[in-house]
């Protein structure tokens, strides 16, 4: 194993690299850009023997649309700079690829959960929230779709795609922590309505509640002919009560 601190090349990466025919990013950009192309850009164009570039974005590129649905074809009209930096990253491996002749896909994730990130964990932490704000829904994914999701894409590689990665069903955040308490046989938290659960969140959070909309998978299914182990947060959540 390697540590990368995003600032230098890791020593002897470059050998690593040259060996590999797939290639998985999911180290997230900043401020000074992508990362991993600022330090292996030449190293990972010039290995000619990769069939396969997965990088790992996210759903926030589409910003606000009031609860409107997206899909691929959808403009991105990120309004965080989280966001913003996403859409640069995603257009410059989609670049790397088209110049180098790499297979690069764009996997949009929703919100992951799974093991040890849950709202079950906060549940029974005592720390789960129900936050009321109207006509606003999340959409979210189970970590083992995900891993389906990459796996049915190497199989069956299309250069440049991109992908939402999200299950079936968009839902409110205080329906999913209800859930929760129900699978738990715990009472329900009260409640709180968003003007007021707002003025105590941290800013990161506040930016996940800006946006609204209802994400698509229609391309997921139809195309890389997936069937999601979890299609709703129901069944993911009954799965990790089972897993505990």
């Amino acid at each position: 194993a390697c540590l990368f601190n995003g600032s230098q090349p890791i020593d002897k990466v470059e050998r690593h690299i040259a060996a590999s025919d797939h290639f998985l990013c999911s180290i997230p950009p900043g401020e000074a850009g992508d990362p991993v192309l600022a330090c292996h850009d030449g190293h990972i164009s010039k290995a000619s023997q990769i069939r396969w570039i997965g990088y790992l974005s996210t759903t926030g590129v589409y910003g606000d649309w009031n609860g409107k649905e997206v899909n691929e074809s959808s403009p991105v009209r990120p309004r965080s700079d989280r966001a913003r930096q996403r859409v640069i990253a995603e257009r410059s491996w989609l670049s790397l690829g088209k110049n180098a002749g790499h297979g690069v896909h764009v996997f949009r994730l929703a919100g992951i959960y799974g093991p040890n990130r849950n709202v079950i964990d906060q549940v029974r932490a005592g720390t789960a929230r129900r936050i009321d704000k109207v006509g606003h829904l999340f959409s979210r994914i189970h970590v083992d779709d995900i891993v389906s999701t990459l796996c049915a894409s190497i199989a069956s590689p299309r250069p440049g795609a991109i992908y939402n990665v999200c299950d079936n069903e968009p839902a409110s955040q205080a329906e999913v922590v209800a859930y929760a308490c129900t699978l738990l046989d715990v009472p329900k938290p009260e409640v709180i309505p968003f003007e007021e659960a707002v003025l105590d969140m941290s800013e990161m959070a506040q930016s996940f509640w800006a946006d609204n909309r209802r994400v698509s998978n229609r391309l997921l299914h139809g195309e890389l002919g997936i069937t999601l182990c979890y299609p709703t947060y129901r069944e993911g959540l009954a799965a990790l009560i089972g897993d505990a």
